[in-house]
């Protein structure tokens, strides 16, 4: 805790109230602290923040809690959680920081006008659990449908010819299949138990409920009002948001007086002083960024993995994560000395195979000259995991998912529609291999024992970056595709520590024995040109079939993710975006579901 850490880029951490100063207060008078999280808290700085300012990271949301901590005036802190979209990965990070606050002395209190898992989550970190009057309140458990594909496909006229390495990776078996085999059945209801455990018994520890008072108030509270929530144990103070103060004086011993918590540092959006001039003069400037003293870099792998360049959203929105772009950071990286060390940021189900190995070839450059340390949010699966090893030691989250050590690749053979939709396809070839992928017809057996050969290749090369990485780790019952949660990973080897983004930080940082530091995002910020660029070459273009395809994609996309619903998004649209490289490629590292807590 007493380290300095200077971070860049602005906490939008909202508070509505003024703080007041310290002369001002009465007596009975308590300072406490007000902050808002609210939508998605993206993992870092968004490309153009130093143009236009930007919303919360999550480090930096992490930070603004840990400096209520330092602060001999601040008796507590409120978070509301205003319509957040938080995975269970950050909650467990935003956590970390309620506990280490409140082992300090301090008083912490959640509130939200509406509740699910989440934010009951969150809230059994805290003191105390406020609600607003007729909300609702919702812990119906895990839930999750898988879907099986095989026989629509067979009755549209579609083979999907798609060949998996590991039997519990279970990546083909949406496609291939009506039921899930066995291997993957275990694999996903062991996976689903962990989930649950983690989900239940965190609550039930925070609330400090026994396991006969958590039955309960999950039966009742599958869809609760907040007196029953408040009777099942699951929340504590009813109130009407202008009146949390009042509310809260008595916990406080006082009447309380908000402030608002902003971070040391920050950038803030351009002030142009409305001078056009000026507005067109930072449209062509390039965004500043120096290493100025010792730092520790994060290098974020946030989304699915593909080759070439990283791209800050698709058709389906979200970005993905270029073995070109990373290689580029890590390139910089080792040549900045005042880097002095380097945390990998992993939030992907995976993606392209040969992406995931030059990235790793990177890494494993800059770590033969500098520390890599590698921290898992929500997910380091397939490919993900593939990176992870990369790194010297590996941080999970309780709530982490880890694994999916697996291959899986194919075509779709798409004959039997073209026949029902009276389509003629003529195929044209030249060479010997030239017509393996064509859409036409199936792999003949030969084909396919070509296809497997190569892809066992892939996936001889995946167990050996793993066994390389981690030369603790039994092969024989963490790779095939299995996937476990954080804990398990430790107990396997797969993973070497429980810990949040902040504690591997913290403590790379007092392994190089700093104890002031600056802390920098990577990729960092992009000028305006590289924005017009990127949109110009993607959008400015004569209409033609490809835009009204692009047209529909992303109509689909929109009936995708208004079925799926806001909380599930993220998880379908990333998951989506990794299996879509089967397009580009016939070998793929991809998480094979998407998993979300309903």
């Amino acid at each position: 805790m007493g380290r300095l850490i200077r971070t860049f880029f602005c906490v939008a951490a909202v508070l509505t109230p003024l703080a007041l100063p310290a002369s001002l207060l009465a007596a009975d008078d308590v300072k406490v602290g007000w902050m808002e999280i609210s939508e998605e808290l993206p993992e870092r700085p968004g490309p153009f923040a130093w143009l236009v300012g930007d919303r919360a990271t999550l480090r930096h949301t992490v930070d603004a809690v840990d400096a209520v901590a330092r602060r001999d005036d601040l008796s507590g802190l409120v978070i509301r959680l205003k319509d957040a979209k938080l995975n269970t990965a950050q909650v467990g990070e935003i956590g970390a920081a309620i506990q280490r606050l409140r082992q300090e002395g301090k008083k912490v209190q959640v509130y939200s006008e509406v509740f699910g898992p989440s934010e009951l989550l969150l809230g059994s970190y805290a003191d105390e659990v406020l609600a607003q009057e007729g909300t609702g309140v919702s812990l119906p458990g895990v839930y999750m449908e898988e879907m099986y594909l095989a026989d629509a496909l067979a009755w549209l006229g579609v083979k999907a010819e798609l060949v998996q390495i590991g039997a519990y990776k279970g990546a083909n078996e949406t496609m291939t299949r009506s039921a899930p085999s066995p291997a993957w059945d275990q694999n996903i209801s062991d996976l689903l138990d962990s989930m649950y455990e983690n989900l239940r018994g965190t609550i039930a520890r925070g609330r400090g409920l026994d396991d006969g008072q958590m039955d309960r108030a999950m039966r009742m509270a599958w869809m609760a009002t907040p007196e029953q929530a408040r009777d099942a144990g699951l929340i504590d103070m009813i109130v009407d948001l202008p009146q949390i103060g009042d509310s809260l004086s008595g916990v406080y011993g006082g009447t309380v007086q908000w402030e608002t918590i902003t971070p040391e540092g920050g950038a803030t959006a351009l002030d142009l002083g409305g001078n056009p001039l000026a507005l067109l003069q930072a449209l062509s400037s390039q965004p500043e960024r120096r290493v100025t003293g010792p730092t520790i870099a994060i290098v974020h792998i946030d989304g699915p993995i593909v080759d070439g360049d990283s791209s800050e959203g698709s058709l389906m929105g979200g970005s993905s994560v270029g073995s070109r772009t990373i290689r580029n950071v890590l390139e910089e990286i080792l040549d900045e000395d005042l880097i002095r060390g380097v945390v990998v940021r992993i939030n992907s189900p995976g993606g392209s195979a040969i992406a995931s190995d030059v990235i790793w070839q990177g890494l494993r450059r800059v770590a033969a000259k500098k520390p890599v340390w590698v921290s898992v949010g929500s997910m380091a699966a397939s490919g993900g995991y593939y990176i992870a090893v990369a790194g010297d030691r590996i941080y999970v989250d309780p709530s982490s998912i880890v694994g999916s050590i697996g291959v899986v690749g194919g075509k779709y053979a798409m004959g039997g529609l073209y026949d029902k939709l009276k389509i003629h396809v003529v195929p044209r070839s030249r060479g010997p291999m030239a017509g393996m992928f064509t859409t036409a017809r199936p792999w003949t057996d030969s084909e396919t024992a070509l296809v497997r050969e190569k892809m066992t290749q892939t996936y001889d090369q995946f167990v050996s970056r793993v066994t390389a990485g981690r030369p603790e780790i039994d092969i024989s019952k963490t790779a095939e595709g299995r996937l476990f949660m954080g804990p398990q990973a430790i107990e396997m080897k797969m993973a070497d520590r429980l810990g949040g983004l902040h504690t591997c930080i913290a403590d790379l940082a007092g392994d190089l024995g700093l104890d002031s530091y600056d802390v920098l995002d990577y990729p960092g910020p992009q000028s305006v040109q590289k924005l017009l660029h990127d949109l110009l070459g993607r959008y400015a273009r004569a209409p033609s079939v490809g835009s009204n395809q692009s047209a529909l994609a992303r109509d689909a996309a929109a009936l995708l993710r208004a079925a799926v619903g806001e909380r599930a998004w993220p998880g379908v649209r990333d998951e989506l975006t990794a299996l879509l490289q089967l397009r580009n490629e016939p070998v793929i590292l991809a998480m094979p579901r998407v998993l979300s807590i309903r």
